[in-house]
């Protein structure tokens, strides 16, 4: 399922116009990646989790070289699924 394809969905779901329900998509993911970028966690009971993880600077391989790489330390977006999603998707 795409972003459109979604957006249907909302807006069959919620009795919204297609517009309506792009623009409170939009509202949540825009919340949400402010959190994100707050070092802050959002959780949606029943569906899960979305947070920050740390990943640690290492060594990486250039493939077309082989030649040694560094690859430094990054914060990225993770989601863990709640029991609620994980369960409708058994």
């Amino acid at each position: 399922m795409n972003k459109s394809e979604l957006v249907d969905e909302i807006a069959a779901n919620a009795q919204l116009s297609k517009a309506a329900a792009g623009r409170a998509l939009d509202a949540a993911m825009s919340s949400i990646k402010r959190a994100l970028k707050g070092n802050d966690s959002v959780t949606l009971v029943g569906f899960g989790t979305f947070y920050v993880g740390e990943r640690a600077a290492r060594t990486g391989r250039n493939p077309r070289t082989g030649k040694s790489i560094k690859i430094q330390a990054a914060k990225i977006p993770k989601f863990r699924a709640g029991k609620g999603l994980k369960d409708e998707v058994k």
